[in-house]
């Protein structure tokens, strides 16, 4: 949702009083509305999460932050996703060593059978000799993950 003005329709159907910025009250009942059951502590979360300036209410500019911010996790999930399933070239929700041999040596990177074990084994943390999708997000993003240079991150 890059538009501005589709952000400002969203943001003022919350506004159900049409003030300038959403309540607790008013982000309660637009969730309860779209079936959400949000109890009164993960309500207060959201609105500590979003509410920057700690006023107690969501103005347009922090709806706008956290709008851009949630999509882009959106599609960085989505795209780890993709990814992923690249890979996993019989779709059982695991990367092998050989769905690896196969895949990178389709995209032209030379490497053995046997690199493709060892880069399995250094990311398999249950140990069963595969990738999952959460073994293999957390690879990702802590290879995204830059370090400061003293080996901290």
């Amino acid at each position: 949702m890059e538009n501005t003005d589709e952000l400002k329709r969203v943001f003022d159907q919350f506004d159900a009083n049409k003030d300038g910025q959403i309540s607790v009250t008013e982000l309660r009942d637009v969730l309860k509305a779209m079936g959400s059951n949000y109890s009164e502590e993960e309500l207060k979360r959201v609105m500590e999460d979003i509410d920057s300036d700690q006023d107690g209410y969501i103005n347009f500019s922090e709806f706008s932050t956290f709008w851009s911010t949630s999509s882009n996790d959106v599609n960085a999930a989505s795209e780890l996703r993709e990814a992923f399933d690249l890979y996993d070239q019989n779709k059982n929700g695991l990367i092998s060593a050989t769905e690896l041999y196969q895949v990178l040596n389709r995209l032209g990177m030379t490497c053995s059978a046997d690199d493709c074990v060892v880069m399995i084994k250094s990311v398999d943390s249950d140990g069963d000799g595969h990738v999952n999708f959460e073994e293999f997000r957390k690879m990702m993003n802590a290879s995204s993950i830059p370090s400061n240079g003293d080996g901290s991150k």
